[in-house]
């Protein structure tokens, strides 16, 4: 079973997730036109089959399923609860997108899941230097809040509303509460292993999924028209394949996440706030891929340079804080 030991491979994995959760919603780009619930159902399949696929490679093979078979029951009720409660996370944050815009939603969304998750994981298990903790915690907001007025300044029409501020803070609250769940199953009195974990994690995302996808196809919380089943079984069979890969980057990055949160110089906290720098990998691919500052004006963007070297600074911060106890 891979479980790096040194801080150097540990820090490559936590990277790694950063760029695959800031990466996959990408794919959604590849699916033009296809609403998000159908998109979802095969994002979910993607998600439980990579972590199936990975426990089988890298858990130890037969040693995997065996583990599974042998798991203590509050240990896996731990490991479904976080894939539940990050499913119904993930799913408002999506609906707050639609009614308050990426520029309001996503900073608070992501802003409020970072110092909540952050705060809880370092409660439930201190490791790493806590001025340095809140010194690059704070810069990544600072980045998060620059990014934001960004996006204002580009837009030439702001659509917002309290309803779609008020679903963000829900979500990005429940967003930071997921990641202690997991915590807690990899380190009770009968822990999990990141590859067990993350097959249960995604299980209870799976779980949750069935219910609430189907309650949001029928009626959207951004008021708009219910989607058919049809919209899924009609999409082309590329928008599927987005669907799929959408799951499987974000199921990598989870359990890059993970593994790297059981090294002993790591801890949650650290691993969670470096995961959640996929921010800045999101806002690279918004300004350097899709070039979406292009015609932005000269006052939007001056602050795209201090936004990324916010990002630079406090994720630095944080990736250092483990060194210096």
């Amino acid at each position: 079973m891979f479980q790096p030991q040194l801080y150097v491979a540990a820090m490559m994995l936590m990277l790694l997730s950063m760029l695959c959760w800031g990466s996959w919603a990408n794919t959604l780009k590849l699916a033009k036109g296809w609403s998000f619930q159908a998109f979802y159902w095969d994002y979910v399949a993607g998600i439980l089959a990579s972590t199936l696929l990975i426990g089988t490679l890298l858990g130890g093979g037969r040693g995997f399923f065996l583990r599974l078979m042998q798991a203590a029951t509050p240990s896996i009720a731990l490991a479904l609860a976080g894939g539940i409660v990050f499913n119904i996370a993930n799913s408002l944050l999506v609906a707050a997108i639609e009614m308050a815009g990426m520029a309001v939603a996503f900073p608070i969304g992501i802003g409020l899941a970072l110092v909540t998750g952050v705060i809880l994981n370092y409660i439930q298990e201190p490791s790493g230097n806590p001025i340095l903790l809140v010194l690059g915690i704070g810069l990544v907001l600072a980045a998060i809040l620059l990014s934001a007025q960004a996006y204002r300044l580009r837009s030439t029409i702001i659509e917002s509303s309290a309803r779609g501020i008020a679903i963000s803070v829900v979500a990005g609250l429940l967003m930071g509460l997921f990641y202690p769940f997991v915590a807690r199953s990899l380190r009770g009195a009968h822990p999990l292993d990141a590859y067990t974990v993350s097959t249960f994690f995604a299980l209870g995302v799976l779980l949750c999924a069935l219910p609430l996808n189907a309650l949001l196809m029928r009626r959207p919380l951004t008021d708009s028209v219910p989607v058919p089943w049809s919209a899924y079984t009609g999409a082309p069979s590329r928008w599927h394949l987005a669907g799929l890969l959408g799951g499987v980057i974000w199921a990598v990055g989870a359990e890059a996440n993970f593994i790297a949160s059981q090294a002993r110089i790591v801890g949650p906290a650290v691993s969670y706030a470096i995961g959640q720098g996929a921010t800045l990998i999101s806002a690279m691919w918004g300004v350097f891929v899709w070039r979406e500052f292009a015609d932005a004006p000269a006052a939007s963007k001056r602050l795209l340079a201090p936004m990324f070297l916010a990002f630079l600074l406090g994720l630095s911060a944080v990736a250092i804080a483990p060194l210096y106890r």
